[in-house]
This record gives structure tokens, sequence and C-alpha cells, in this order.
């Protein structure tokens, strides 16, 4: 039995109790039941009441935060700590929200606060000061602040009529928009690298790398896991293949990086260009973009790409296969429907389905920490 399983029968059993109890005359009886009903409540596997409220009103944290972003709040914060009145002038705050407003970060645990002065959190140091390149995730929560969080606002309108809300006709037209402009596409990359940086190390630390020669990684922005395995691995050549536009932003990050002699930056189109020859190839959160035809073109290029003993790393948020648990999987899937024309996410057991189709042979799935999961095939 699961705990989920277990934690609705054992709700239930004190629901049973509580009913029998309340058969008594007596007032204590039933005070007894209700707090067994409420004991009930908490245990069950279904939301509570205040559960309920707070994700319902989960916008005003999130918008909260993304705020803070656009204002460079935290990276004014680390480079010191600030009175309420410091960052009202450095900031542009308005006297009449500036209290409510910081004081909100520090309840939701973004800031602390000591004698009236406020500094950042250890871990929101570490990601949001924008001088932290290495670590910043800031720009990916830009591109949210700036694109995502209105337009997941229309989701209802995708629900009913099944398209996409965005306003781009296809992907190419949205990372048109996104890579023309080349500090917007250095924030944004900076920041998917930042989001990348805890499962680069996984695949880095936990893959049979001795295995192999080279690696691929197909979509791969700034280049955040092709490096990360070749500097965890020395043997390894490993190349970053994405958009032309994203050339200079790759090879600035690949030398910063000193990986200059083992990663490479290959540009084009892996839906018009031939995928160059390598052992090992990685899709990393970048098939939920398209609907299934092109998911399996993509699959099959990395196919035919690689040697009769290659290996293929599919990773993202996969909704698990009894569509129950990954609650992350789930709504990245259903913003990628809001944001694309035929874009979804899938379970394990679909990816599964076509790899085999495609050809590929042994094939397992291991789970990353976090909410993210990996599909091995082996050719």
């Amino acid at each position: 039995m699961g705990q989920a399983e277990a934690e609705r029968d054992e709700s239930l059993k004190l629901r049973q109790i509580a009913d029998k109890i309340t058969e008594a005359p007596s007032e204590a009886g039933r005070d007894e039941a209700a707090k067994l009903r409420q004991i009930a409540d908490e245990i069950a596997d279904g939301p509570t009441q205040y559960e309920i409220i707070k994700t319902c009103y989960g916008f005003l944290s999130t918008k909260i935060v993304l705020s803070a972003v656009e204002l460079d709040l935290f990276t004014e914060l680390a480079s010191e700590p600030m009175t309420k009145e410091q960052l009202e002038e450095q900031l542009g705050l308005h006297p009449r929200c500036s209290a409510d407003y910081l004081d909100s970060l520090v309840a939701l645990g973004y800031l602390r606060r000591e004698d009236g002065v406020y500094r950042n959190d250890p871990v929101v140091d570490k990601v949001l000061d924008a001088s932290k390149t290495e670590h910043y995730i800031g720009g990916a929560l830009e591109w949210a602040n700036e694109h995502q969080y209105q337009t997941f606002g229309e989701l209802t309108e995708t629900l009913k009529t099944g398209e996409p809300q965005s306003g781009y006709m296809d992907e190419d037209e949205m990372f048109d928009e996104l890579y023309e402009d080349e500090d917007q596409a250095d924030a944004f990359t900076s920041g998917m690298a930042g989001l990348t940086s805890r499962v680069a190390n996984y695949i880095a630390e936990s893959f049979e790398w001795e295995e192999y020669e080279s690696v691929c990684d197909v979509g791969s922005a700034k280049g955040m896991v092709p490096v990360t395995v070749a500097e965890k691995n020395e043997h390894l050549k490993a190349t970053a293949f994405d958009l032309p536009e994203l050339k200079p932003i790759s090879e600035e990050f690949i030398s910063k990086r000193g990986m200059d002699d083992r990663v490479s930056f290959h540009p084009g189109d892996a839906f018009e260009d031939d995928l160059p020859r390598h052992d090992v190839f990685v899709l990393g959160r970048i098939l939920h973009d398209f609907g299934l035809e092109k998911k399996k073109e993509l699959i099959r290029s990395t196919y035919e790409a690689m040697p009769d003993d290659g290996a293929l790393l599919i990773y993202g948020s996969l909704i698990d296969n009894d569509r129950r648990e990954n609650v992350v999987g789930l709504m990245t899937s259903l913003y990628v429907m809001v944001d694309s024309e035929k874009g979804y996410d899938y379970t394990p057991k679909e990816c599964q389905k076509w790899l085999q189709e495609i050809g590929f042979s042994e094939i397992e799935v291991r789970d990353i920490p976090g909410p993210e999961t990996m599909v091995v095939a082996q050719k």
C-alpha cells in the first residue's frame, strides 16, 4: 500500500470512530468526535481548506518574487544590507508599499530583517544575485515575469479551445523573438544555465561516461551540460548544439570555464540540419516543446547520428506514469500547451514506446533528485 493510500485508510478509520463516538449523548463525546474528524481531514489525501486558499492565491507570492527580480532587489542587497528607506531610494519604491512589500519577502523566506536592516537569505543570495553569474537563475525568471506569467493567465481559453495563447504561430517564432536581442538572449540562457547546473552535475557524475568518447547536447543554450560533463570526465569531447544566434554567448561561456580545448559550439537547426556524429546525445527539456511527430523526428535524428553502441539521455519534468504525483511535470505540460501550438509533456512509459519504435534496445528510467526524470536509451 502506498503512502497516499495508507493515509486515506487511516483517515477513514478515524471518521468511523468519530461516527461511533457521536452516537454518545455527552457533550464531551461530541467534542472528541469533532477533534477526530479534524485530524482525519488533515491526514486525508485531499487538500485542506487552507491548502485550497493557499494554492488559489499563490499568484500573489509568485508576483512578489518576480517583481523583486525585476527590481534587482536581491542583487542590490547582495552588495550590502539596507534599511527600508535606503531600498526606497535605491529601487524607487513608494513609501506606501515598501514596508509591506519587503516584509512579505521576509515572511516568504527570501529576505531576513534584523533591527530594521534587510539582507538576502543565503540561498537567495547565491542564485538571485546577478553578479554571481555561475549560479544566477534570474534570467529565466525575468522571462517568466515578462512573458510566461501573463501567458499562463489565459489557461482557461486554452482549456476550452486547445489553442495556444502566446501569440506565436510556432516554436521558431518564439525563439526568434527571444534571441533577437543579444542581451535578452544572454539573460535567458544564463537563467537556464543556473536552472540546469544541478541536473548537469547529476548527469556528469552518474552516467557511465567511461564507455564513451564524445557527447552532444541538442538545444544546449549556453552549454551548461556539455561543459559540466567534460569538466568531470577529462577523456570526453563535448559539443553544444543550438541555433546560430547563440554561438557568441555559448562560446564565451565555454571559454570562461576554460573548456575551449574539449567543448565546442555547433550552430544548427535540429529539424533542418544533420546532427554531428557523437557517441552520446542529450535531449534536455526540449521534447516537450513539440508535437508527437517532431518529438519522434528529433529522437530519430540522434539515433541516426550515433554509432551502433551509442546512447541517448532524455531528461525533464516528465509526468509520472500514474499521472498522480509529479505536479511540476503536469503543470509544466499545461504551460507548454498554453505557450505552443502542439507541445506537451509526457510520461517515461510514453517515451520508452517512442524509443522502441525508433530502434533503441535497452531503455532505463532513472530518477533525478527533485521533480525531474532521465530516460537512458542504448542503441
